[in-house]
């Protein structure tokens, strides 16, 4: 059983009311160690011991211990439909109307946080359905340039020109002193996303939050978005159709290679060669999504990232696997890319999709 989930329990325990801290889920995640995250019975007393402080916390534990682990139990698999029972699927039942452990499940647990923090590769069609909605809430905000014409402002330099034309209006009495600073434009992201087959798994997510991106930015110039596969392909006009749903159909009728091989070497200097030199990478925040399986020489690979390094702002990789426990960067075309790298970030699930829109935002 993973940390992920473990610390995921914790969580949905804390949306219950139970106060759960920082230092009771380490315990928590000592506990099960000792006694053995393989079991549940194991899981369910460490969680009592560690994570409860009263009867009522105990009772609330255990409901949601039977929901968020109910389809690891062996001994509950007989008495239940062969459809999988999520808590999200409980709580879609409570908003229905029906009583019993799902209007228990609604007053207990946040279906909404335990869907974040679920692997997306893993989520059933029912619950990628679900996770779309929630693309639309995701808080986008551009980072932010300086630009040679100044603006007024509170506070900054003196602004001579306009101090002396306020003196002038008022016959050369002294008049309030004006200021003024160097004003800002959003500075252009860049969207490399991979979509081979190892990543075949999170390509609709990572099309959804490109898509987020470019329609919260209102801007024509502001986000840029390109697949990278066998070949590169630039996306950008399909993700400014408006509808989501639309976006992802015209990038389907886009994109060439969906779920082949993977050239990031050959891709990343077909991208700069055409693109990034001629000024799309320049100062920009360039954001590349991949696993880093590569199929070519990890020497080309980088090299390419070395001069888009040189020209980009910030570098941000986001790979899926980084968030999972036990993950090494081991592969050859990510032990190439690290040296050149300004982040190397997790990307699994929709919470480190919005800890990522945070880092793009203050780059």
């Amino acid at each position: 059983m993973s940390v992920d989930v473990l610390l995921g329990f914790t969580r949905a325990l804390r949306a219950a009311g139970v106060p759960v801290t920082q230092d009771r889920a380490q315990s928590y995640l000592a506990a099960v160690a000792c006694l053995g995250a393989g079991t549940s019975a194991g899981t369910r007393a460490a969680g009592r011991a560690t994570l409860c402080s009263s009867p009522e916390d105990l009772a609330r534990h255990d409901l949601v211990f039977d929901a968020w682990f109910a389809a690891d139990e062996p001994g509950r698999r007989a008495t239940r439909p062969a459809t999988r029972r999520t808590p999200l699927d409980l709580a879609e039942d409570t908003e229905a109307g029906e009583p019993g452990e799902a209007a228990a499940l609604r007053a207990s647990a946040s279906a909404t946080e335990v869907l974040r923090h679920r692997d997306i590769a893993d989520l059933t069609p029912a619950e990628r359905q679900r996770l779309a909605r929630l693309f639309g809430g995701l808080p986008v905000r551009l980072p932010r340039r300086s630009t040679a014409r100044h603006v007024s402002h509170r506070r900054g330099q003196i602004d001579a020109s306009r101090t002396l034309r306020a003196s002038l209006r008022h016959l050369g009495e002294p008049a309030r002193i004006h200021r003024r600073r160097a004003g800002t434009r959003p500075r252009r992201v860049v969207l490399l996303l991979d979509v081979s087959g190892s990543m075949s798994g999170y390509a609709d997510a990572l099309l959804r939050l490109a898509h987020r991106l470019t329609a919260a930015t209102g801007s024509t110039t502001g986000v840029e978005t390109f697949t990278l596969g066998t070949r590169v392909t630039h996306l950008t006009r399909a993700m400014r159709t408006r509808d989501p749903e639309q976006a992802l159909l015209a990038a389907g009728d886009t994109v060439p290679d969906w779920s082949g091989g993977t050239r990031l070497g050959e891709t990343l200097r077909a991208f700069m060669d055409r693109w990034g030199r001629r000024g799309m990478a320049r100062g920009a925040v360039v954001l590349i999504v991949s696993d880093g399986w590569e199929r070519g020489d990890p020497a080309q690979l980088r090299e390419q990232m070395a001069r888009l390094h040189r020209l980009a702002h910030r570098v941000i990789w986001v790979n899926p696997h980084r968030g999972k426990p036990g993950y090494e960067p081991v592969q050859g075309g990510i032990r190439a890319v690290l040296p050149h790298v300004d982040d190397f970030l997790a990307g699994h699930t929709l919470a480190t999709y919005t800890d990522l829109l945070g880092v793009i935002a203050d780059a």
